[in-house]
């Protein structure tokens, strides 16, 4: 019996996808095998190919490859583009939006890794775990306590959020827990959604620069936030300060951010994202002594990945039968199709 529904996906290249999944769907199939609904992995190498292979889809997963406007653009039957993701930067939303396509995506599924491995990459930054390893492992085991001769304790520190979502509150409520002062930026957040929550609201990115020991970026990737730290923002932070990304790598001008860090504007970075990923070897970044990276991993976990699967699935499943998905969407609202179960 012919398939009710079509999904397409572009098969990783190398057998392995970057955020582990199935490569039986075991999960996926919870959702879909009820409805009939199967699942085609595109072994396309250009965009050409993939437009070819999926152009009769019925929904398409935005794993694997960027889901352009062109590729839109070719799409006949295709209702849904499903992220498994916070953010929606890997699709074309407007292109999308304009031909009637929904694109849905998991907001709630990494809150608990990301806002956990902001603390860790801080905490190790500040720490200078870096450092500390490499002078123990060359036998320098003398020279590590006077490395600490101008670091501060950490309780009493300020640590400055940059936009106050899902993510920011969980790391505020982690970093009450350690003492730290928290205060953050969010022009499009009540004062008092932070102020209920011991977070202290400041009225511009400058001023949020200027007073933070830390400084952590979560701010969504749209024109706005493009490059948004840049030059004038890391030379108005303290020299001690040190930086943090682990929300989207192109929020950040990792020029002036080198050069921060090679001038002595700021004190050092932990970062998990990049501008361009995979992120170039050659990345001065990567060679510096006072940045500590990791390969885009924050919301890594066994479960946020199982229910990653879930969730990312049951969405489309859910614009398929007419219903609005129980994540945040974006794009038209979800088509009333003629199989659809009224309320």
């Amino acid at each position: 019996m012919a398939a009710k529904y079509k999904v397409v996906i572009q098969k990783p290249s190398g057998g392995i996808t970057y955020d582990l999944a199935d490569p039986s769907y075991s999960i996926e199939r919870e959702a879909l095998d009820p409805i009939g609904a199967e699942i085609v992995e595109v072994s396309a190498k250009t965009e050409e190919e993939f437009i070819a292979a999926a152009r009769d889809a019925d929904a398409l997963i935005a794993r694997n490859r960027r889901i352009s406007a062109a590729i839109i653009k070719g799409l006949r039957n295709c209702k849904v583009i499903g992220l498994g993701s916070v953010g929606a930067d890997t699709v074309d939303v407007d292109a999308a939006t304009e031909a009637g396509i929904v694109v849905t995506n998991v907001p709630d599924v990494f809150i608990d890794e990301v806002a956990d491995h902001t603390m860790a990459m801080f905490l190790a930054a500040h720490r200078r775990l870096r450092l500390m390893h490499q002078l123990t492992v060359e036998g320098k085991w003398m020279e590590g306590r006077p490395s600490f001769k101008d670091i501060p304790r950490l309780y009493g520190q300020t640590i400055g959020l940059i936009s106050f979502g899902n993510v920011a509150k969980a790391v505020a409520r982690r970093c009450h827990a350690f003492g730290l002062r928290v205060i953050a930026y969010d022009p499009f957040l009540a004062e008092l959604e932070m102020t209920a929550v011991g977070v202290e609201p400041v009225t511009s990115l400058l001023e949020l620069c200027q007073r933070s020991d830390f400084l952590s970026m979560h701010a969504p990737l749209n024109g706005e936030t493009h490059h948004m730290m840049g030059e004038r923002e890391f030379r108005s932070m303290k020299r001690t300060a040190i930086f943090i990304n682990n929300g989207r790598g192109p929020t950040v001008n990792e020029q002036a951010l080198s050069e921060a860090l090679r001038q002595g504007w700021i004190a050092g970075a932990a970062l998990d994202v990049f501008e361009t990923e995979p992120v170039d070897t050659a990345n001065t970044l990567l060679a510096m002594d006072n940045v500590i990276v990791t390969p885009h991993v924050s919301g890594g976990s066994r479960d946020s990945r199982t229910r990653m699967c879930a969730f990312s699935w049951q969405n489309i499943k859910d614009v398929w039968e007419g219903k609005a998905p129980s994540a945040r969407t974006y794009g038209p609202s979800p088509p009333r199709l003629p199989h659809a179960t009224c309320c």
